[in-house]
């Protein structure tokens, strides 16, 4: 009788436990209510893009599958005090082997590309030559291929001096990939002919996986070799290109789903100093003839990833390209002056400046009979690339000396190109005189968009969600080209990545006015940061996904072309309010689909009643991803999980019921019949 009557007690309890409904259904909760029926607001179908900066080694040993550092041996003590040609080299002599390396540029591959290796070997033993470990070892997967290249000469063969002068035959090359042991993972090779640069080319199989092994290169001919560009590729590079990109970052970036990628920077493209502007015609044709230079960022930039690649880039993952070039100007910063160093292109030089700006617009959509057309075809690409959209300038500092040059190059791309959309730029911060001024300019002439940059607190963002809603819809329209909430010890928590996700959401309210939105910087190379946070951050084989990025892949994969304004109305009769939370809706137009999100950076739980109003055969089961955690929680290479998008199913219907955690971002994507 007593087991009776507990299990009638317990089986009450279970009957009367609340689950979720019963309790949305006993307490009064805040509604959301989405009126489809209405048309909604057109917003940018390309808000949501990618920047793309050579900071923190994010081309040369990031992005840019390259492993050999210092190929062309351009390293100089300009870019860093301790850096000499053969920076990452080191001369190996194998069993006996006697020789020595030097650099020259007597006979250079190209002008652009002076200086180059010489390899002289007095006794080849079992090889005398140089090694490179890349960027912090090469790491590389059994049965893999890698692509070997090198430009090479002979010089003489027997003694340099006292002989005949007169090549005995060719020279024998043996290049190898090799651990700490100096136990061969695979090699090649080769055959030098000749006092004429040739290059060589071959294909390394990996007999063994090595996190961090070394090229070798060896003489085996006693004489003197003349070496250049010496390169290293795996074979799966992105989409399989040459010269291309590395796969897993790539793919990191292309499952953003940017709908456009701006490049080559950021304040790399003003430079340090005139010298050091970043010119687009140097980037382009063949990877010996590039000039390389130092970067803003003081390390090398070997422009192997140049504007061809970056096109290409874009074409791949289907985004719009939108360069930015130099506006006559160098960084107001340069030469350590405090934000005095800004100097301008004389302006006799300036007509022939301007012409190099159209030059690229052609270069990219020209035919193939136009002169930089036909160079872009005999690149391998005959169509055009359908460039719409240039940036002028990079966060200056607006000064008469920048505003004239400006003008000179706006003026020239609006009379030749009026199909180009001229991006202007209105400094470094969010207010303040650049601020003012440069939309002064933009309001003179006109402007049809302008680049906003700005970099501030997680609170800073959650205050200012309302920033856009006022800004005057007939004058420029907006870019925001960087920005990104800084915790005040640079970490990539998820509380910074839940203030840029409210921002977004005001973003995309305000998409009629507010073209495009890039996070930055992209990338960045663990252990070689110039900048924090980023995006992205890798080593030599693998990627860390930050929080940040898990918002930006959640807006970019969900983006829409129609707003749709979603009305939080408090409960009735209740205490319970709606504080940090920020929601947008959206509908894209090609799907028909409906995309709600909701940011919730309180510390509780927030149950909400979804009404979606005038909704027609909705179907039954939607689609929820949801990002939360700790605020502080901060995704690392031991812990790469620790903060990670979950992906389910929700019942859905023209009301629902939906619990948004603390610290979180949920979007939820319907369907219809």
């Amino acid at each position: 009788m007593k087991s009776t009557i507990l299990f009638l007690v317990i089986a009450a309890m279970i009957l009367f436990v609340p689950n979720d409904s019963a309790v949305f259904a006993q307490s009064p909760v805040a509604v959301v209510s989405i009126d489809l029926a209405q048309p909604g607001k057109s917003i940018s179908p390309d808000l949501l893009g990618i920047f793309f900066e050579d900071i923190n080694y994010a081309a040369d040993g990031g992005l840019y599958a390259e492993m050999v550092q210092n190929r062309s041996f351009e390293y100089q003590a300009t870019e860093r005090l301790d850096w000499t040609p053969l920076t990452a080299w080191e001369l190996v002599r194998y069993d006996g082997g006697r020789g020595s390396l030097k650099i020259t540029d007597a006979v250079p591959l190209h002008p652009n590309n002076a200086r180059y290796v010489v390899v002289e070997t007095q006794q080849p033993g079992g090889g005398v030559g140089l090694a490179n470990s890349g960027f912090d070892g090469i790491p590389i997967k059994s049965g893999e291929q890698y692509d070997f290249s090198v430009f090479a000469r002979q010089l003489y063969t027997g003694n340099r001096w006292g002989g005949p002068g007169v090549l005995e035959g060719p020279a024998k090359l043996v290049v190898r990939l090799e651990d700490a042991e100096r136990k061969v993972l695979g090699e090649a090779s080769f055959e030098i002919s000749g006092r004429d640069w040739q290059r060589l080319a071959g294909t390394i199989t990996a007999a063994g996986t090595y996190p961090a092994a070394r090229l070798v290169v060896l003489s085996l001919t006693r004489g003197g070799i003349a070496l250049d560009e010496i390169s290293l590729f795996p074979r799966k590079t992105f989409k399989g290109r040459r010269n291309g990109l590395r796969a897993d970052l790539a793919q990191a970036i292309a499952d953003l789903k940017p709908k456009f990628v701006r490049f080559p920077g950021g304040c790399l493209v003003h430079g340090y100093g005139l010298g050091n502007m970043y010119r687009w015609k140097d980037s382009i044709g063949p990877i010996e003839q590039r000039r390389g230079q130092p970067n803003i960022w003081g390390y090398h930039q070997s422009l192997g990833l140049g504007y061809f690649e970056y096109f290409q880039f874009c074409e791949d993952i289907g985004a719009m390209p939108l360069p930015v070039v130099p506006a006559g100007v160098c960084c107001q910063n340069a030469d350590n002056q405090g934000g005095t160093g800004q100097r301008g292109l004389p302006l006799e030089d300036m007509p022939a400046y301007v012409q190099e700006v159209l030059d690229l617009i052609e270069w990219a959509n020209g035919p193939a009979n136009s002169t930089w057309g036909a160079k872009r075809v005999a690149a391998g690409h005959p169509e055009p690339f359908g460039l719409k959209y240039l940036c002028v300038g990079n966060e200056e500092h607006i000064t008469p000396v920048f505003r004239e040059r400006f003008k000179m190059i706006y003026d020239a791309v609006r009379a030749k190109h009026p199909e180009i959309t001229v991006i202007g730029t209105v400094g470094p911060f969010h207010s303040g005189e650049d601020y003012e001024q440069g939309w002064k300019i933009a309001n003179e002439l006109r402007l049809q968009m302008v680049d906003e940059h700005y970099y501030e607190s997680p609170q800073w963002f959650l205050n200012n969600l309302q920033r856009y809603d006022g800004y005057d819809r007939a004058k420029s329209k907006v870019y925001l080209g960087e920005y990104a909430a800084h915790e005040s010890n640079r970490a990539n928590t998820l509380r910074s990545a839940l203030a840029e996700a409210a921002y977004l959401t005001s973003l995309e309210r305000n998409g009629d006015i507010v073209r495009f939105a890039s996070y930055a910087p992209l990338l960045a190379r663990q252990g070689h940061t110039q900048w924090r946070p980023d995006m992205i951050y890798f080593d030599g084989d693998g990627v860390l996904l930050s929080a940040n990025y898990y918002v930006q892949r959640m807006f970019g994969q969900n983006q829409g072309d129609i707003y749709l304004p979603a009305t939080i109305v408090p409960a009735a009769d209740s205490n319970q309010g709606v504080d940090n939370i920020a929601v947008s809706c959206v509908r894209d137009s090609k799907s028909g689909d409906v995309i709600l999100k909701v940011a919730n950076t309180g510390s509780t739980a927030q149950p909400l009643r979804i009404q979606m109003q005038g909704a027609r055969d909705i179907n039954s089961k939607a689609v929820k991803t949801e990002l939360k955690g700790s605020p502080t929680a901060v995704n690392s290479f031991e812990r790469p999980n620790l903060v990670a998008p979950q992906t389910s199913t929700v019942t859905a219907g023209n009301s629902f019921d939906n619990e948004f955690p603390a610290y979180s971002l949920t979007v939820i994507r319907f369907s219809f019949q």
